[in-house]
């Protein structure tokens, strides 16, 4: 079985003692392709290192987290859409809304998200959108940009079906993690109603690591228990849940069909 990891943070300084293990790991494991969102700008030079060290399994995508969105943010904006011109990016992420921590710059994340939804309509690109307390305004700004051309997931989805359905009327993914295995989770019941040919697996690695590693350090080997939930849930064989996660990845992450 082939799996996909599509959002996780493999270069963050949590991996620098052991991270061509936990690569090998994932790859024992059957997750042969690993897609590595960005956050910002100190966060590029280990990004492109991961990316040229392990070519045949690492995909970097460039974006500025809304975390990240502060008074500089146009300045940033500019320095992480110059990347584009010399280096090869499988996606625009880690790009979105994030009403959780802080609302001081809640319209400059408005317009970062926008810029960079339009980076990747330009670059002819899929997106990776965070959402964390924002998924219902996520959803209107990607349906105010969609033209047809705008494609992704909608990463560490924790929504209702109602937001699930719209996700996927815009044409998006939604992107499944740890907290599906979580007993307080809220998503055992919504997977019964989500189409599998809707998902993609991810691990947000180092964060949100799965039952019953809950609350130690994620890593893309997990992606089989994720996969394995989801077979659980679904009442489905796991070899099915790999065969359509990993086709939906390359659905939309289109450029991994040339690697």
């Amino acid at each position: 079985m082939v799996f996909i990891d599509t959002h996780t943070h493999l270069y963050d300084n949590q991996f620098d003692e052991d991270r061509e293990e936990i690569i090998e790991k994932a790859i024992k494991n059957g997750v042969k392709k690993i897609l590595l969102p960005n956050c910002n700008r100190d966060t590029v030079p280990q990004l492109i290192e991961m990316a040229h060290q392990w070519p045949d399994n690492c995909y970097p995508m460039m974006g500025l987290h809304p975390c990240d969105v502060q008074d500089n943010y146009i300045e940033e904006l500019k320095y992480l859409r110059s990347l584009f011109d010399n280096h090869q990016f499988y996606g625009v992420g880690e790009i979105g809304l994030d009403f959780y921590w802080d609302l001081s710059f809640q319209n400059q994340q408005i317009k970062a998200f926008e810029e960079q939804l339009g980076w990747a309509i330009d670059l002819d690109l899929p997106v990776s959108i965070h959402t964390r307390k924002s998924i219902e305004e996520g959803i209107d700004v990607v349906r105010s940009m969609q033209n047809g051309d705008l494609k992704g997931v909608f990463h560490c989805f924790s929504g209702n079906l109602e937001q699930a359905k719209a996700i996927v009327d815009l044409g998006f993914y939604l992107g499944i993690g740890g907290v599906a295995t979580f007993k307080n989770g809220g998503l055992t019941e919504l997977l019964e109603y989500i189409d599998l040919k809707y998902i993609v697996l991810e691990t947000d690695a180092p964060y949100l690591a799965p039952s019953p590693y809950r609350g130690k350090r994620n890593e893309s080997a997990y992606i089989p228990i994720i996969a394995q939930k989801i077979a659980d849930i679904q009442k489905k064989p796991l070899e099915e849940v790999a065969q359509q996660t990993t086709k939906n990845a390359m659905n939309v992450f289109t450029s991994l069909n040339n690697k």
